[in-house]
């Protein structure tokens, strides 16, 4: 039996990206859906749920930025964000608000297929470990608990919503407490090695994390700063 074809949604108001694009992903055996404005793809992505979507950030009816804020309203969907180079407000903007990784215009389409298969597998081990399959337990740390078996990760018996990436970020601080990893140590952790991020990414992906703890409990403050060297998870 052939495997199931993953499907990614393309919204861009840009035809000429999104014909490319999608010629290039199919030609790899991806099932691709386009739009040209959030609206469309707020609309398709309701009624036919995907497994990873690449927005632009500026679109008519509806911009990136609100098309992501209504998604991760319901839906931890894996998000990669294009923007152009001089939008770096917008893209620490994005990143903020739970994209899972960005890309700059212009950009290789064989950069873009790196992104979404190294995002897709990170997603894959998630849902085979959800549905059973080499399940690796539950971290405990204080009154953290990450299940991986189930994405689940709960601060003091309360469900904290985290994307893949965020995930994958708090377990790599959290299995060594007090030990200070490095942005590029979690960049390996989060997006796999020989993967270029800007250490930026990593600070907003941190900033955001902390703010999904402390709408849970104010004075989270187990993730620690060391300004020049990196992060560290300080247990209870």
């Amino acid at each position: 039996m052939e495997p199931t074809k993953q499907t990614i949604v393309l919204v861009d108001d840009d035809r000429n990206i999104l014909t490319s694009v999608q010629m290039t992903l199919e030609a790899e055996g991806f099932i691709v859906r386009t739009y040209t404005d959030g609206e469309s793809a707020l609309h398709g992505l309701s009624s036919r749920p995907a497994d990873l979507a690449v927005l632009d950030i500026k679109m008519p009816r509806m911009d990136g930025m609100e098309l992501l804020q209504r998604l991760r309203a319901r839906s931890q969907l894996p998000v990669i964000f294009l923007s152009s180079k001089d939008e770096e407000v917008d893209q620490l903007m994005g990143l903020r608000l739970g994209a899972d990784d960005y890309i700059t215009k212009p950009f290789s389409q064989r950069l873009l297929l790196e992104r979404i298969r190294a995002l897709l597998r990170r997603n894959e081990v998630s849902r085979s470990e959800a549905a059973g399959i080499s399940p690796t337990g539950t971290m405990v740390r204080g009154g953290l608990s990450l299940d991986e078996t189930r994405h689940q990760c709960l601060w003091h018996g309360r469900d904290i919503q985290l994307t893949v990436t965020e995930f994958l970020l708090v377990k790599a601080l959290a299995a060594r407490p007090g030990l200070v990893k490095s942005r590029d140590q979690l960049i390996d952790a989060a997006y796999g090695e020989n993967i270029y991020v800007d250490d930026r990414t990593i600070d907003s992906h941190i900033k955001r994390v902390r703010k999904k703890f402390r709408q849970v409990d104010d004075e989270f403050n187990q993730i620690e700063t060391l300004y020049g060297i990196g992060y560290r998870y300080k247990e209870e």
